[in-house]
Protein backbone atom coordinates (compact mmCIF):
# COMPACT_ATOMS: atom_id res chain seq x y z
CA UNK A 1 0.00 0.00 0.00
CA UNK A 2 3.12 2.67 1.00
CA UNK A 3 4.12 1.89 -2.96
CA UNK A 4 0.87 3.39 -4.27
CA UNK A 5 1.37 7.33 -4.52
CA UNK A 6 5.49 6.64 -5.04
CA UNK A 7 5.03 4.29 -7.82
CA UNK A 8 2.06 6.93 -9.49
CA UNK A 9 3.94 10.06 -9.35
CA UNK A 10 7.01 8.38 -10.73
CA UNK A 11 5.79 6.84 -13.90
CA UNK A 12 2.47 9.16 -14.11
CA UNK A 13 4.15 13.00 -14.08
CA UNK A 14 4.02 14.37 -17.66
CA UNK A 15 6.31 16.76 -19.18
CA UNK A 16 5.58 20.31 -18.78
CA UNK A 17 7.01 21.60 -21.67
CA UNK A 18 6.08 20.95 -25.50
CA UNK A 19 3.26 21.60 -27.75
CA UNK A 20 -0.61 22.34 -25.99
CA UNK A 21 -1.72 19.51 -27.39
CA UNK A 22 0.68 17.24 -25.80
CA UNK A 23 -0.25 19.22 -22.37
CA UNK A 24 -3.69 18.70 -22.74
CA UNK A 25 -3.57 14.44 -22.78
CA UNK A 26 -1.06 15.04 -19.98
CA UNK A 27 -3.28 16.49 -18.05
CA UNK A 28 -6.21 14.04 -18.83
CA UNK A 29 -3.71 11.27 -18.17
CA UNK A 30 -3.77 12.45 -14.42
CA UNK A 31 -7.11 11.90 -13.75
CA UNK A 32 -7.96 15.77 -14.63
CA UNK A 33 -11.25 16.59 -16.12
CA UNK A 34 -10.65 20.78 -15.96
CA UNK A 35 -9.80 21.24 -19.71
CA UNK A 36 -6.01 23.48 -19.64
CA UNK A 37 -6.48 27.32 -19.89
CA UNK A 38 -5.49 27.58 -23.08
CA UNK A 39 -6.17 31.64 -23.11
CA UNK A 40 -3.94 32.07 -20.57
CA UNK A 41 -1.50 29.96 -21.71
CA UNK A 42 -1.32 32.06 -25.25
CA UNK A 43 -1.17 35.01 -22.96
CA UNK A 44 2.21 33.22 -21.43
CA UNK A 45 3.21 32.60 -25.05
CA UNK A 46 2.69 36.38 -25.90
CA UNK A 47 4.71 37.67 -23.14
CA UNK A 48 7.80 35.33 -23.81
CA UNK A 49 7.40 36.60 -26.97
CA UNK A 50 8.01 40.22 -26.23
CA UNK A 51 10.35 39.68 -23.42
CA UNK A 52 12.33 37.56 -26.06
CA UNK A 53 11.61 40.70 -28.58
CA UNK A 54 11.84 43.88 -26.59
CA UNK A 55 13.67 43.72 -23.50
CA UNK A 56 16.80 46.02 -23.25
CA UNK A 57 19.25 43.17 -23.75
CA UNK A 58 18.87 39.50 -24.73
CA UNK A 59 17.31 36.94 -22.21
CA UNK A 60 17.58 33.42 -22.36
CA UNK A 61 14.49 31.49 -22.96
CA UNK A 62 14.82 28.40 -21.12
CA UNK A 63 15.81 30.59 -17.94
CA UNK A 64 12.73 32.13 -18.73
CA UNK A 65 10.49 29.46 -18.64
CA UNK A 66 12.10 27.84 -15.76
CA UNK A 67 11.64 31.05 -13.79
CA UNK A 68 7.99 30.97 -14.54
CA UNK A 69 7.56 27.30 -14.00
CA UNK A 70 9.50 27.69 -10.32
CA UNK A 71 7.17 31.26 -9.86
CA UNK A 72 3.95 28.98 -10.62
CA UNK A 73 4.71 26.10 -8.29
CA UNK A 74 6.54 27.97 -5.29
CA UNK A 75 2.66 30.32 -4.89
CA UNK A 76 1.11 26.98 -3.99
CA UNK A 77 2.60 26.42 -0.58
CA UNK A 78 5.87 26.68 1.11
CA UNK A 79 7.07 23.35 0.11
CA UNK A 80 6.31 22.70 -3.14
CA UNK A 81 8.81 23.48 -5.55
CA UNK A 82 10.86 23.17 -9.31
CA UNK A 83 14.00 21.22 -9.24
CA UNK A 84 15.85 22.50 -11.87
CA UNK A 85 18.97 20.29 -12.65
CA UNK A 86 21.32 21.11 -9.62
CA UNK A 87 18.54 21.42 -6.97
CA UNK A 88 16.96 18.07 -8.33
CA UNK A 89 20.72 16.68 -7.41
CA UNK A 90 20.80 18.24 -4.34
CA UNK A 91 17.53 16.96 -2.99
CA UNK A 92 18.58 13.24 -4.24
CA UNK A 93 21.76 13.44 -1.51
CA UNK A 94 20.10 15.29 0.88
CA UNK A 95 17.73 12.28 1.11
CA UNK A 96 20.38 9.80 0.85
CA UNK A 97 22.69 11.36 3.72
CA UNK A 98 25.64 11.68 0.85
CA UNK A 99 27.08 14.71 -0.35
CA UNK A 100 29.83 16.90 -1.26
CA UNK A 101 31.39 19.55 1.29
CA UNK A 102 33.47 20.34 4.25
CA UNK A 103 31.02 17.99 6.94
CA UNK A 104 29.93 20.58 9.37
CA UNK A 105 26.20 21.23 11.03
CA UNK A 106 25.83 25.04 10.38
CA UNK A 107 22.90 27.92 12.00
CA UNK A 108 22.51 31.51 11.79
CA UNK A 109 23.96 33.57 14.61
CA UNK A 110 24.42 37.31 14.82
CA UNK A 111 23.50 37.51 10.63
CA UNK A 112 26.90 34.81 10.43
CA UNK A 113 27.01 31.61 9.85
CA UNK A 114 27.99 29.58 13.47
CA UNK A 115 29.29 26.00 13.67
CA UNK A 116 27.19 23.96 15.90
CA UNK A 117 29.27 20.99 15.17
CA UNK A 118 31.85 19.47 13.10
CA UNK A 119 30.83 16.02 11.25
CA UNK A 120 32.86 13.33 12.83
CA UNK A 121 35.79 12.52 10.61
CA UNK A 122 35.25 15.33 7.96
CA UNK A 123 37.54 17.30 6.44
CA UNK A 124 36.40 20.15 8.91
CA UNK A 125 36.77 18.02 11.91
CA UNK A 126 40.49 17.33 10.43
CA UNK A 127 41.11 21.14 9.59
CA UNK A 128 40.37 22.14 13.34
CA UNK A 129 36.80 23.80 13.05
CA UNK A 130 35.05 23.84 16.34
CA UNK A 131 31.96 23.94 17.34
CA UNK A 132 31.29 27.61 18.29
CA UNK A 133 32.95 28.83 15.37
CA UNK A 134 31.76 31.83 13.60
CA UNK A 135 32.32 31.63 9.40
CA UNK A 136 32.34 35.11 8.35
CA UNK A 137 33.33 34.61 4.93
CA UNK A 138 33.67 31.56 2.22
CA UNK A 139 36.21 32.91 -0.06
CA UNK A 140 35.60 35.80 -1.03
CA UNK A 141 32.33 36.14 -0.05
CA UNK A 142 30.55 37.96 3.49
CA UNK A 143 28.79 35.73 4.97
CA UNK A 144 26.53 38.27 6.82
CA UNK A 145 23.11 38.49 5.30
CA UNK A 146 23.72 35.65 3.77
CA UNK A 147 21.09 32.76 4.19
CA UNK A 148 22.37 29.26 4.92
CA UNK A 149 20.87 28.00 1.74
CA UNK A 150 22.95 30.37 0.14
CA UNK A 151 25.98 29.64 2.54
CA UNK A 152 25.31 25.86 2.21
CA UNK A 153 25.74 25.80 -1.52
CA UNK A 154 28.82 27.69 -1.51
CA UNK A 155 30.51 25.57 0.24
CA UNK A 156 29.71 22.81 -1.93
CA UNK A 157 31.88 21.66 -4.86
CA UNK A 158 32.75 18.92 -6.75
CA UNK A 159 35.25 16.33 -4.49
CA UNK A 160 38.96 17.87 -4.63
CA UNK A 161 38.00 21.26 -4.97
CA UNK A 162 39.26 23.40 -1.87
CA UNK A 163 37.20 26.08 -0.58
CA UNK A 164 38.60 28.88 2.34
CA UNK A 165 36.52 29.87 5.12
CA UNK A 166 37.40 33.09 7.47
CA UNK A 167 36.21 31.84 11.61
CA UNK A 168 35.74 34.25 14.34
CA UNK A 169 36.48 32.35 17.32
CA UNK A 170 35.35 34.64 20.14
CA UNK A 171 36.21 32.61 23.36
CA UNK A 172 39.93 33.56 22.39
CA UNK A 173 38.95 36.57 20.01
CA UNK A 174 40.75 34.54 17.29
CA UNK A 175 40.41 35.34 13.10
CA UNK A 176 41.32 32.43 11.44
CA UNK A 177 41.50 31.66 8.00
CA UNK A 178 40.86 27.48 7.13
CA UNK A 179 41.67 26.00 3.38
CA UNK A 180 39.71 22.24 3.00
CA UNK A 181 39.25 20.37 0.52
CA UNK A 182 35.82 18.80 0.02
CA UNK A 183 34.97 15.64 -0.03
CA UNK A 184 32.28 13.18 -0.17
CA UNK A 185 30.41 13.39 3.30
CA UNK A 186 28.23 10.56 4.55
CA UNK A 187 25.75 12.01 7.36
CA UNK A 188 24.93 9.59 10.44
CA UNK A 189 21.80 10.49 11.03
CA UNK A 190 21.66 7.97 14.03
CA UNK A 191 23.76 8.40 17.12
CA UNK A 192 22.99 7.10 20.66
CA UNK A 193 24.00 6.23 24.46
CA UNK A 194 23.73 5.03 27.86
CA UNK A 195 23.33 7.99 29.43
CA UNK A 196 22.47 6.54 32.88
CA UNK A 197 22.74 3.08 33.96
CA UNK A 198 19.52 1.06 32.44
CA UNK A 199 18.71 4.41 30.44
CA UNK A 200 19.38 5.12 26.86
CA UNK A 201 19.03 8.33 24.68
CA UNK A 202 19.13 7.95 20.81
CA UNK A 203 19.10 10.90 18.72
CA UNK A 204 17.87 11.06 14.78
CA UNK A 205 18.62 14.52 12.72
CA UNK A 206 16.73 13.59 9.76
CA UNK A 207 14.59 10.67 8.54
CA UNK A 208 17.28 9.02 5.27
CA UNK A 209 17.28 6.33 3.37
CA UNK A 210 19.64 4.51 5.93
CA UNK A 211 17.72 5.59 8.77
CA UNK A 212 15.43 2.64 9.87
CA UNK A 213 18.59 -0.13 9.44
CA UNK A 214 20.83 2.64 11.36
CA UNK A 215 18.58 2.94 13.59
CA UNK A 216 18.22 -0.85 14.59
CA UNK A 217 21.35 -1.74 14.83
CA UNK A 218 21.77 1.29 17.03
CA UNK A 219 19.02 -0.08 19.27
CA UNK A 220 20.84 -3.52 18.95
CA UNK A 221 23.78 -2.54 20.33
CA UNK A 222 22.37 -0.75 23.32
CA UNK A 223 20.91 -4.01 24.36
CA UNK A 224 23.78 -5.86 23.74
CA UNK A 225 25.51 -3.59 25.97
CA UNK A 226 22.79 -3.75 28.54
CA UNK A 227 19.73 -6.07 28.08
CA UNK A 228 18.12 -5.32 31.25
CA UNK A 229 17.61 -1.55 29.29
CA UNK A 230 14.94 0.03 31.72
CA UNK A 231 13.99 3.33 29.20
CA UNK A 232 14.89 5.31 26.41
CA UNK A 233 14.76 8.87 25.32
CA UNK A 234 14.05 8.81 21.10
CA UNK A 235 15.57 12.89 20.27
CA UNK A 236 13.72 14.44 17.45
CA UNK A 237 14.33 17.81 18.16
CA UNK A 238 15.57 20.00 15.37
CA UNK A 239 14.53 17.33 12.92
CA UNK A 240 13.26 18.80 10.13
CA UNK A 241 11.81 15.32 8.91
CA UNK A 242 12.70 13.09 5.59
CA UNK A 243 11.10 9.82 4.05
CA UNK A 244 7.88 9.20 4.89
CA UNK A 245 8.84 5.25 4.76
CA UNK A 246 11.95 5.74 7.47
CA UNK A 247 9.43 7.73 9.89
CA UNK A 248 6.94 4.73 9.66
CA UNK A 249 9.60 2.28 10.07
CA UNK A 250 10.87 3.87 13.41
CA UNK A 251 7.75 4.43 14.60
CA UNK A 252 6.59 0.66 13.71
CA UNK A 253 9.68 -0.33 16.33
CA UNK A 254 7.52 0.32 19.15
CA UNK A 255 4.11 -0.15 17.91
CA UNK A 256 1.96 -3.27 17.62
CA UNK A 257 1.99 -5.38 14.36
CA UNK A 258 -0.04 -3.92 11.76
CA UNK A 259 -1.14 -0.71 13.83
CA UNK A 260 -1.53 2.19 11.64
CA UNK A 261 1.32 4.88 12.04
CA UNK A 262 -0.19 7.45 9.83
CA UNK A 263 -2.96 8.39 6.82
CA UNK A 264 -3.18 10.61 4.14
CA UNK A 265 -5.80 12.67 2.22
CA UNK A 266 -5.55 14.39 -1.12
CA UNK A 267 -7.09 14.91 -4.51
CA UNK A 268 -6.51 11.90 -6.42
CA UNK A 269 -7.11 7.97 -4.89
CA UNK A 270 -3.62 6.69 -4.58
CA UNK A 271 -2.99 9.70 -2.06
CA UNK A 272 -5.66 8.31 0.41
CA UNK A 273 -3.72 5.79 1.97
CA UNK A 274 -3.17 4.50 5.54
CA UNK A 275 0.46 3.27 6.15
CA UNK A 276 0.97 0.71 9.37
CA UNK A 277 3.24 -1.39 10.57
CA UNK A 278 4.17 -3.64 7.99
CA UNK A 279 7.32 -4.97 6.41
CA UNK A 280 5.65 -3.75 2.81
CA UNK A 281 5.19 -0.01 3.92
CA UNK A 282 8.71 0.50 5.52
CA UNK A 283 11.13 -1.81 4.06
CA UNK A 284 12.86 -0.51 0.85
CA UNK A 285 13.50 -4.47 0.19
CA UNK A 286 11.27 -6.69 -0.87
CA UNK A 287 10.76 -9.70 1.64
CA UNK A 288 12.59 -8.45 4.03
CA UNK A 289 11.80 -7.00 7.58
CA UNK A 290 14.88 -4.41 9.07
CA UNK A 291 13.48 -5.10 12.19
CA UNK A 292 13.35 -8.52 12.73
CA UNK A 293 17.14 -8.39 14.59
CA UNK A 294 15.46 -6.48 17.42
CA UNK A 295 14.81 -8.14 20.94
CA UNK A 296 11.25 -8.71 22.12
CA UNK A 297 11.56 -6.24 25.13
CA UNK A 298 11.54 -3.45 22.83
CA UNK A 299 8.22 -3.11 22.56
CA UNK A 300 7.35 -2.32 26.11
CA UNK A 301 10.12 -0.55 26.66
CA UNK A 302 9.14 2.97 29.02
CA UNK A 303 9.56 5.63 25.90
CA UNK A 304 10.21 9.84 26.20
CA UNK A 305 10.37 11.22 22.84
CA UNK A 306 11.90 14.60 22.95
CA UNK A 307 10.26 17.69 20.26
CA UNK A 308 10.44 21.26 19.82
CA UNK A 309 9.46 23.50 17.11
CA UNK A 310 12.23 22.79 14.65
CA UNK A 311 11.01 19.06 14.64
CA UNK A 312 8.47 18.25 11.80
CA UNK A 313 7.22 16.64 9.27
CA UNK A 314 8.30 13.07 9.39
CA UNK A 315 9.58 13.29 12.98
CA UNK A 316 6.22 14.62 13.65
CA UNK A 317 4.15 11.63 12.20
CA UNK A 318 6.68 9.41 14.37
CA UNK A 319 5.69 11.24 17.52
CA UNK A 320 2.11 11.57 16.11
CA UNK A 321 1.63 8.16 16.61
CA UNK A 322 3.30 7.42 19.46
CA UNK A 323 1.22 9.93 21.34
CA UNK A 324 -1.79 8.97 20.17
CA UNK A 325 -1.36 5.39 21.44
CA UNK A 326 -0.20 6.57 24.73
CA UNK A 327 3.01 3.87 24.11
CA UNK A 328 5.36 7.45 25.02
CA UNK A 329 5.39 10.62 26.95
CA UNK A 330 6.71 13.55 24.77
CA UNK A 331 8.30 16.49 26.02
CA UNK A 332 9.71 19.79 25.20
CA UNK A 333 8.11 22.51 23.33
CA UNK A 334 5.42 22.54 20.92
CA UNK A 335 6.13 21.15 17.43
CA UNK A 336 6.81 23.10 13.92
CA UNK A 337 2.92 21.79 12.56
CA UNK A 338 3.80 20.68 9.07
CA UNK A 339 1.45 18.08 8.29
CA UNK A 340 1.62 17.71 4.46
CA UNK A 341 3.46 15.36 2.01
CA UNK A 342 5.38 16.21 -0.67
CA UNK A 343 5.73 13.44 -3.57
CA UNK A 344 9.13 14.07 -6.01
CA UNK A 345 7.60 13.50 -9.38
CA UNK A 346 9.95 13.58 -11.83
CA UNK A 347 9.76 15.39 -15.47
CA UNK A 348 13.28 14.12 -17.00
CA UNK A 349 16.29 12.61 -16.48
CA UNK A 350 17.47 15.65 -14.48
CA UNK A 351 14.38 17.86 -13.26
CA UNK A 352 11.31 16.94 -11.13
CA UNK A 353 8.34 18.74 -9.63
CA UNK A 354 8.60 18.36 -5.73
CA UNK A 355 4.19 18.65 -5.06
CA UNK A 356 2.25 18.71 -2.36
CA UNK A 357 -0.35 15.86 -2.67
CA UNK A 358 -1.88 14.81 0.36
CA UNK A 359 -2.12 16.06 4.45
CA UNK A 360 -1.56 13.85 6.38
CA UNK A 361 -3.19 12.41 9.65
CA UNK A 362 -2.08 11.08 13.20
CA UNK A 363 -4.14 7.92 13.91
CA UNK A 364 -6.27 9.78 15.97
CA UNK A 365 -7.56 11.09 12.90
CA UNK A 366 -5.90 14.40 13.94
CA UNK A 367 -3.99 17.32 11.39
CA UNK A 368 -1.65 18.71 12.85
CA UNK A 369 -1.00 21.12 10.20
CA UNK A 370 -0.07 24.50 10.96
CA UNK A 371 -0.52 23.48 14.84
CA UNK A 372 2.05 21.02 15.51
CA UNK A 373 1.76 18.42 18.38
CA UNK A 374 1.47 19.14 21.96
CA UNK A 375 3.69 17.85 24.51
CA UNK A 376 2.78 15.71 27.44
CA UNK A 377 5.16 17.72 29.60
CA UNK A 378 5.96 21.40 28.18
CA UNK A 379 10.01 21.70 29.04
CA UNK A 380 12.08 24.42 27.72
CA UNK A 381 15.36 24.17 26.92
CA UNK A 382 17.16 25.75 29.91
CA UNK A 383 15.54 26.04 33.50
CA UNK A 384 15.05 29.70 32.91
CA UNK A 385 12.95 29.44 29.67
CA UNK A 386 14.32 29.29 25.96
CA UNK A 387 15.75 33.50 25.48
CA UNK A 388 15.67 32.86 21.53
CA UNK A 389 11.49 31.80 21.66
CA UNK A 390 10.55 34.43 19.27
CA UNK A 391 13.29 33.47 16.50
CA UNK A 392 11.57 30.54 15.90
CA UNK A 393 9.31 30.20 12.45
CA UNK A 394 6.53 27.77 12.59
CA UNK A 395 4.62 26.29 9.38
CA UNK A 396 1.53 29.13 10.76
CA UNK A 397 4.06 31.64 10.21
CA UNK A 398 3.86 31.07 6.25
CA UNK A 399 1.56 33.13 4.62
CA UNK A 400 0.44 30.42 1.94
CA UNK A 401 0.35 27.60 4.19
CA UNK A 402 -2.41 24.92 3.29
CA UNK A 403 -4.15 25.28 6.54
CA UNK A 404 -5.88 22.38 8.14
CA UNK A 405 -8.37 21.79 6.25
CA UNK A 406 -10.85 20.89 9.65
CA UNK A 407 -14.04 23.62 10.20
CA UNK A 408 -13.30 25.32 12.64
CA UNK A 409 -9.90 25.79 12.72
CA UNK A 410 -7.98 28.92 11.83
CA UNK A 411 -6.12 28.76 9.14
CA UNK A 412 -3.78 31.17 9.32
CA UNK A 413 -2.37 33.51 12.29
CA UNK A 414 -4.82 37.06 12.30
CA UNK A 415 -2.90 39.81 11.19
CA UNK A 416 -2.41 41.68 14.20
CA UNK A 417 -0.76 38.48 15.91
CA UNK A 418 1.51 38.19 12.83
CA UNK A 419 2.35 41.52 13.74
CA UNK A 420 3.41 40.92 17.04
CA UNK A 421 5.46 37.70 16.41
CA UNK A 422 7.46 40.21 13.74
CA UNK A 423 8.00 42.61 16.23
CA UNK A 424 8.94 40.45 19.02
CA UNK A 425 11.56 39.01 16.61
CA UNK A 426 12.95 42.04 15.03
CA UNK A 427 13.37 43.52 19.24
CA UNK A 428 15.33 40.20 20.12
CA UNK A 429 17.65 39.99 17.22
CA UNK A 430 18.47 43.77 17.68
CA UNK A 431 18.92 42.83 21.45
CA UNK A 432 21.24 39.85 20.45
CA UNK A 433 23.41 42.17 18.01
CA UNK A 434 24.11 44.95 20.88
CA UNK A 435 25.12 42.64 23.67
CA UNK A 436 25.17 39.17 22.63
CA UNK A 437 27.21 38.17 26.12
CA UNK A 438 23.76 38.83 27.69
CA UNK A 439 22.32 35.62 25.80
CA UNK A 440 23.11 31.81 26.98
CA UNK A 441 24.35 29.58 25.00
CA UNK A 442 21.99 26.01 24.88
CA UNK A 443 23.98 22.86 26.03
CA UNK A 444 24.56 20.78 23.20
CA UNK A 445 22.43 17.83 22.80
CA UNK A 446 22.71 14.25 24.51
CA UNK A 447 25.27 15.92 26.77
CA UNK A 448 25.36 16.45 31.12
CA UNK A 449 23.56 19.87 30.21
CA UNK A 450 20.96 19.04 28.64
CA UNK A 451 17.79 20.39 30.75
CA UNK A 452 15.26 18.85 28.45
CA UNK A 453 17.19 15.17 28.38
CA UNK A 454 17.49 15.72 32.28
CA UNK A 455 13.65 15.77 32.44
CA UNK A 456 13.20 12.67 30.42
CA UNK A 457 15.15 11.21 31.93
CA UNK A 458 13.73 12.04 35.45
CA UNK A 459 10.09 10.41 34.22
CA UNK A 460 11.59 7.21 33.05
CA UNK A 461 13.01 7.25 36.35
CA UNK A 462 10.06 8.17 38.19
CA UNK A 463 11.20 11.20 39.46
CA UNK A 464 9.44 14.76 39.13
CA UNK A 465 9.49 16.46 35.97
CA UNK A 466 10.24 20.28 36.53
CA UNK A 467 7.85 21.59 33.21
CA UNK A 468 7.67 25.03 31.85
CA UNK A 469 4.28 25.91 33.00
CA UNK A 470 1.71 24.36 34.94
CA UNK A 471 0.08 21.60 33.14
CA UNK A 472 -3.37 23.65 32.51
CA UNK A 473 -0.77 26.34 30.95
CA UNK A 474 0.85 23.94 28.83
CA UNK A 475 -2.52 22.97 27.58
CA UNK A 476 -3.67 26.26 26.64
CA UNK A 477 -0.95 26.81 24.29
CA UNK A 478 -3.36 24.71 22.25
CA UNK A 479 -5.46 26.82 21.75
CA UNK A 480 -2.85 29.94 21.16
CA UNK A 481 -2.65 30.97 17.68
CA UNK A 482 0.04 28.55 16.22
CA UNK A 483 3.34 30.33 16.05
CA UNK A 484 2.63 32.49 19.13
CA UNK A 485 5.02 32.77 22.05
CA UNK A 486 3.04 30.67 24.15
CA UNK A 487 3.54 27.49 21.59
CA UNK A 488 6.85 28.24 20.48
CA UNK A 489 10.07 28.30 22.21
CA UNK A 490 12.93 26.88 20.33
CA UNK A 491 16.27 27.96 18.44
CA UNK A 492 16.00 27.31 14.62
CA UNK A 493 17.23 24.38 13.51
CA UNK A 494 20.65 23.50 12.59
CA UNK A 495 21.55 22.67 9.18
CA UNK A 496 23.73 20.32 7.66
CA UNK A 497 26.34 22.07 4.90
CA UNK A 498 26.16 20.23 1.82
Amino acid sequence: MAGKLKTTAWVGAGILTGALATLQLQALARGSSAPLPLEELQQFAAVYGLVKADYFEPVDGKKLVNDAITGMVASLDPHSEYLDPKNFKDFRESTSGKFVGVGIEIASQDGLVKVVSPIEGSPAAHAGIQAGDLITRIDDTPVRGLSLDKAVKLMRGKPGTKVTLTLLRKPQGQTLKVTITREEIHVQSVRGKEVAPGYAWVRITQFQSDTLPDFVHRVDALYAADPKLKGLVLDLRNNPGGLLESAVGVASVFLPQDAAIVSTRGQIPEANVTYRNTPSDYSRTPGVDPLATLPAAVKKLPLVVLVNGGSASASEIVTGALQDYKRATVMGTQSFGKGSVQTVLPLGPDTALKLTTARYYTPNGESIQAKGITPNFLVDPLPSGDPYAALRMREADYKNQIGSGQPGVAQSLPSAEEQKLDDARRALEDAIEKDPKKFPKLPPYGSADDWQLTQALHKLEGQPVITAKPLGAASAAVGAPAGSPAASKALPPAKPAR
